[in-house]
Parts: C-alpha cells; sequence; structure tokens
C-alpha cells in the first residue's frame, strides 16, 4: 500500500430493496488526506451507499477495497475495526452520560478486570477525552457536563470525536450541520478542516451545497442511485451550485452511456 492507493475504493455497488434498486453499480474513491462531498436528492442513494461502506447493509453486488486490500463487512463492527466511523444525522449520542462517557460509550477502558467484569478507570478515560478535545480544538468547559447540557454544535463535536478517537482510517458524516445555528455550522466546519489538517479522510453527506463547497477537495454527485458527477470542488460558489443542481435533477449526467438499469 501506498499514499497513492485510496484508502477507500467502492466498485459496481448494487444495492436492492425489494424492487426497488437503490444503488445501481456506483464506484467510489476516497483518497488519502481528502474530505469529499456527497450529495443528491433525496432518495438518490447516499445514505444507503455509506451504510453500506459502514457495514449496516451489505451490497448484493460489487466489491470494496481497504487501502488496497478487499474486505467483507457483515455488520457496523467490521467496518469499526477496519477503520471507519460513521456519525449518524441523529448523532446517537447518550444523553445521561457525560462527554467523556460518550466518548468511550461501548469501549470502556478497565482498570481491574474480575473474570467478565470489570471496573471503569475513569481518570485515564476523562484524560483521554480531554486530551482528544484539546487536539480537536474543540471548545467544551468540561468532559464532565452532561450532553444534555451542551448546545447543538458542541453535541455534533462529541459526536465527531467520538469517531475519531479510536484510530480512525475513514470519517463518514452524515448532515453534520443540520439544524444547527449558523455559529454551530461554523464550529463544524471548522472542525471538519482541523481533522483534515491532522491527515483525516472524511466523507460528508450533505444538503447544504454551501457546507460541501466550504470544506470539500472533491464533490459526487449521485442520482437515483448511480453516479452522475465526481470532479474536483472549483469555481467560485455560485457556479459550483448551478453545476451541481444540474447534475442533481438530472439535467448533466457525465456517466450516462455507461448507466445500468
Amino acid at each position: 500500500m501506498t499514499e497513492t492507493t485510496a484508502v477507500v475504493e467502492m466498485r459496481n455497488i448494487k444495492k436492492h430493496f425489494a424492487a426497488v434498486e437503490a444503488l445501481r453499480g456506483v464506484d467510489l474513491e476516497l483518497r488519502h488526506n481528502e474530505v469529499l462531498g456527497l450529495v443528491g436528492d433525496n432518495a438518490a442513494g447516499k445514505s444507503t451507499l455509506m451504510k453500506v461502506l459502514s457495514g449496516a447493509y451489505i451490497p448484493d453486488e460489487g466489491e470494496i477495497l481497504i487501502e488496497g486490500e478487499k474486505v467483507h463487512m457483515a455488520n457496523p463492527l467490521d467496518a469499526r475495526r477496519l477503520g471507519i466511523e460513521m456519525v449518524y444525522q441523529d448523532l446517537a449520542l447518550a444523553n445521561n452520560l457525560d462527554v467523556t462517557g460518550n466518548v468511550f460509550l461501548g469501549r470502556e477502558a478497565v482498570s481491574i478486570e474480575l473474570g467478565p467484569l470489570g471496573v471503569m478507570d475513569n481518570h485515564r478515560m476523562e484524560q483521554e477525552a480531554q486530551r482528544l478535545l484539546s487536539r480537536l480544538k474543540i471548545a467544551i468547559p468540561s468532559v464532565r457536563l452532561l450532553v444534555e447540557r451542551l448546545s447543538g454544535g458542541q453535541r455534533q463535536a462529541v459526536a465527531i470525536a467520538r469517531a475519531t478517537a479510536f484510530d480512525s482510517k475513514v470519517i463518514i458524516m452524515d448532515e453534520p450541520t443540520a439544524a444547527l445555528s449558523v455559529a454551530a455550522i461554523s464550529q463544524v466546519l471548522d472542525l471538519v478542516r482541523e481533522l483534515k489538517a491532522q491527515g483525516a479522510s472524511i466523507i460528508i453527506i450533505s444538503h447544504r451545497l454551501e457546507d460541501i463547497y466550504g470544506v470539500s477537495d472533491r464533490l459526487v454527485v449521485l442520482r437515483q442511485g448511480r453516479k452522475v458527477h465526481d470532479c474536483p470542488v472549483v469555481g467560485d460558489l455560485d457556479e459550483f451550485r448551478e453545476r451541481v443542481v444540474a447534475y442533481m435533477i438530472g439535467a448533466r449526467d457525465d456517466f450516462a452511456n455507461a448507466a445500468v438499469g
């Protein structure tokens, strides 16, 4: 494996749900230290494709390579072991736990093992959680704060921090700025930039084209289960928005000749 090898390569991914073709032979590549924007109208296949990559769905056809090696994922735990983490739109945070408890949820550090039981090492987890927030420049007063007391932007930051805490190779974010204030959106986008600066490879699903434009290196547009556009993010925002919308509504299609149906 070299730096020119893609972190993720998805080839000819197909997925059916009864008679519905959710994915019709999609190819997708994510490179090292790249932010990839994934866009498309509702039912374009974005979330389905990312659920295949995160192990939540098993594709009917196609293959996935991680750093050049073909892999098989039967569930999200398999994906996590391969370094793939997904931050869902609903965040899946536990409101009754503090920041530390959420960062280590399901992967708690243990100081003493008593057969199948163990004593959690709270001090170590707090130290590591604080170190993680500091490294990512996340401004939260204390890792002991209950998540239910945090702002929307802070909650999103905790969910993203949790996804990066265990040597993840790929971070998938599903609508990370949805329903946030302008200030919170700016905070989350700054966090994405910081992750990229530290070498992360990131895929962002978003309906907010200005957010994709602001942080992404490259863009993939899906429409009706197919990839119709794949290019670097270039041009000014208005030109970018106009071009992307044209692909989303079907006015343009770079892969029409390769369409399967």
